[in-house]
């Protein structure tokens, strides 16, 4: 440093200058390691070149060595400041101001401290870098707290949103409270407002029927008054003309003959049909006097008449016959099966007094069978759509079918065709049933109506309304004017076919009656829905005597047999259901591969006749 000051002395002109003789120890106080330089191979002479031309020829050599290589830019580096030594500041300071001899003084002074070891070398702090770092602390300390306070600002609009939200759905939360305890109340009261309709529904409902049975009684009691005067009115007749001379009264008695022979040959009539003679005091019938006939209705010329209702069933001497065979019924086994058809059958027909089966199918045919041999007689083809249900006309010499074109048919078997289309559902028909009287013929369909038809003006007479729903079953009470239908509005009724109004409307059933038919006896209507719920109805108390559950698959066709003590169930499992009426029991008949969907018993209650969807009809004995 001596030497420093010595050299920028001399840069004054006129200042005064000093020679001072310094020693440097060996060992220097910095302890600075000093490494050796080594020498470079590529510009190291060989011992004899040491010359000024070789020295000034490697130097040019290593220059454009150096030119010719191109320099890459090295990356920037950061410059930090180091603050200056004290000493040096001072130094620095004096010299700026001029103050020489301050300096000279200085220098003596403080290389005397440094011989003695009384130096305490420290640094001039740099304020301006220390300002520098509190200012950019302090911009990090002021965006740090303006962030702060932007997340206050969103944590206390959040808490005000929060807030009335809380009062929002309070108050809501208070409202619905209040509704609850009013609609409570409401229910309450209505409850208890209601609780007394049901014994006023009781009463009237009583009252309904009492009036609907004092209605039938009357009824029936007019048609015998109507019947008595009749008689008497013809016996009457019968007095006066005895008056009459013998001649006149052969002549009136050949020419009345002779009427009745033609009217008998123009509507073809079964001898169930000819007029009968006064019995037990009853009249015989008079059209005109029927007050079922209503005066304003259109009559067709070739229309028939209904019989008169007061006939006997004769199939009162057979039920009693059969009653002897009630104890086969638990005891039906498969005997043999017949292939019927390749699609599901869907309706089996037994002729009235052979041993003769129709079966209709999905595959629009039906075919007729000879039993027990199981062989075909005869095959009916015509329907446009799959068949639902046929039915055999009772002098045996007809058969009538219903398809899901919405027509029914009407097939001959001497002429082996179709002899009377009927069409006027608006949807498939579902099923058919004969009168006994065999001039008329019910169906039903998916419509919701039932109709009955004229076979003789081939019209339909009538169209019963009333269901809600589909109507599934159709069938005649034998030897009366009364007709059964079953709906999938979950109702049954009883209709009289000559005025196509309800008479009676059976109420029980929980879900679709798939079908209903009488037993001989014409006493008892057996039921069957959806669910495989079987009823028992009486038709005189029009009230549900037993009800068994054969479920959960639904029922498709019931059968009573011939002895009016066992019920056959055509199950949707591929069982048949026999019922034990007495004790109520339930045995399975299994053998289809698929649903049971028609069941049939034979005359006399010894065969079991079952036809399913797999198109198999099996015989159970």
């Amino acid at each position: 440093m001596a030497g420093v000051g010595a050299g920028q002395s001399l840069d004054v002109e006129d200042g005064p200058y000093y020679l001072e003789k310094v020693s440097i120890p060996e060992d220097s106080e910095d302890d600075y390691q000093y490494e050796e330089v080594a020498a470079d191979d590529e510009w190291s002479l060989t011992e004899g070149e040491e010359d000024l031309e070789a020295a000034v020829k490697a130097l040019r050599e290593q220059t454009e060595g150096t030119q010719t290589v191109p320099k890459t830019p090295s990356a920037l580096q950061s410059l930090s400041r180091k603050p200056e030594v004290v000493d040096d500041f001072l130094r620095n300071f004096l010299i700026k101001m001029g103050m020489r001899k301050t300096l000279d003084c200085f220098q003596t002074e403080w290389y005397e401290m440094e011989q003695r070891g009384l130096q305490q070398v420290g640094f001039v702090p740099d304020a301006y870098t220390h300002n520098q770092l509190l200012g950019n602390r302090i911009k990090s300390l002021e965006k740090e707290r303006e962030s702060y306070r932007q997340a206050a600002f969103k944590a206390g609009e959040a808490l005000v949103k929060l807030q009335k939200e809380r009062d929002f759905h309070r108050m809501q939360h208070k409202r619905v409270v209040q509704e609850k305890n009013r609609l409570t109340e409401d229910l309450r009261r209505l409850k208890k407002h209601y609780a007394s309709y049901e014994p006023a529904l009781r009463q009237l409902k009583d009252k309904y029927q009492a009036a609907l049975k004092q209605k039938m009684l009357i009824g029936l009691e007019r048609d015998r008054a109507v019947g008595q005067i009749a008689g008497l009115e013809a016996t009457l007749r019968n007095v006066q003309s005895e008056r009459d001379v013998l001649p006149r009264r052969v002549t009136m008695t050949q020419k009345s003959s002779k009427d009745t022979s033609v009217l008998r040959g123009q509507s073809k009539r079964s001898p169930d049909r000819e007029p009968r003679q006064p019995v037990d005091g009853v009249a015989p019938y008079d059209s005109a006097k029927d007050p079922t006939k209503h005066p304003k209705v259109s009559k067709h010329p070739k229309d028939s008449e209904f019989p008169v209702d007061s006939r006997v069933n004769p199939y009162l001497s057979q039920v009693k016959g059969q009653a002897a065979q009630a104890a086969k019924a638990s005891g039906f086994r498969l005997t043999s099966s017949l292939k019927a058809h390749e699609l599901p059958v869907s309706c089996l027909a037994l002729h009235p007094r052979k041993q003769i089966l129709v079966t209709a199918s999905d595959d629009r045919l039906w075919k007729m069978w000879g039993i027990p041999n199981r062989e075909i007689i005869m095959t009916g083809e015509g329907h446009a759509d799959w068949l639902s249900g046929c039915c055999f006309h009772p002098d045996g010499g007809k058969l009538a079918t219903t398809s899901g074109d919405t027509a029914v048919k009407v097939w001959d078997f001497s002429r082996g065709e179709c002899v009377l289309t009927l069409e006027g559902h608006a949807r498939a028909a579902w099923g058919c049933s004969f009168h006994t009287c065999g001039d008329f013929v019910a169906s039903c369909s998916l419509d919701n109506t039932s109709k009955v038809w004229d076979l003789h003006s081939e019209r339909c007479r009538c169209t019963l309304r009333g269901h809600v729903d589909s109507v599934n079953s159709v069938v005649f009470l034998p030897f009366s004017n009364t007709l059964l239908t079953s709906s999938a509005d979950k109702t049954l009724s009883l209709w009289d076919a000559r005025t196509g109004l309800c008479a009676q409307t059976f109420y029980g059933h929980l879900h679709s009656c798939n079908h209903a038919t009488f037993n001989l006896m014409g006493d008892t209507v057996v039921s069957c829905d959806s669910y495989g719920v079987v009823k028992l109805w009486d038709v005189r108390k029009v009230a549900a005597m037993l009800s068994i559950d054969t479920g959960p698959h639904p029922g498709n066709q019931t059968a009573f047999s011939p002895s009016g003590r066992t019920v056959a169930v055509a199950s949707n499992d591929g069982s048949v259901k026999l019922l034990d009426l007495a004790s109520s029991q339930v045995t399975s008949l299994v053998g289809h591969e698929d649903a049971v969907q028609s069941v049939v018993f034979s005359h006399r209650g010894e065969y079991l006749f079952s036809g399913g969807s797999d198109g198999t009809v099996h015989f159970w004995s």
